[in-house]
């Protein structure tokens, strides 16, 4: 199968919410969607947390990527701050902070990669029966 994917910006305004609808149209056209819903769920809650990341952290629109090849479903999101994802230690209270430990938990693995304009940051989600990837469960990297 050859790869397929979709790319959409997010500005600011338009909020997360777009860009988690747009995310569920096209992982709707993916053989596997329909017999995993566990795994649509996981990639539209990176979705929406990759993209707030961008909007509150980057003060940036996103530009959100979405790559199935035919293996992992990459969802990839640019912003432009050249800062790295920073998982943090967030209080029981706090109202945020718990983001890339939230990517971490549910995507097979994931990396940011720093650019010229920016960062994108990409998880990988593996469909249940579609393969393994070499990187392991939850791993992080630089690009590098």
């Amino acid at each position: 199968m050859r790869a397929v994917g979709w790319a959409q910006s997010f500005p600011i305004s338009q909020g997360v919410r777009a860009g988690r609808h747009w995310a569920r149209k096209h992982l709707e056209s993916l053989e596997w969607a329909e017999k995993t819903p566990d795994t649509v769920d996981s990639v539209l809650i990176a979705v929406s947390e990759l993209i707030t990341n961008a909007h509150r952290h980057a003060h940036s629109d996103a530009q959100l990527v979405l790559t199935w090849d035919s293996t992992c479903l990459h969802v990839s999101v640019h912003d432009s701050s050249p800062q790295p994802p920073a998982p943090r230690d967030a209080g029981p209270g706090a109202l945020g902070g718990r983001g890339m430990a939230i990517v971490d938990a549910l995507a097979d693995s994931w990396q940011h990669h720093p650019q010229r304009d920016g960062k994108t940051v990409t998880a990988c989600f593996v469909p249940p029966g579609y393969g393994n990837t070499a990187g392991g469960s939850g791993t992080a990297g630089d690009g590098a």
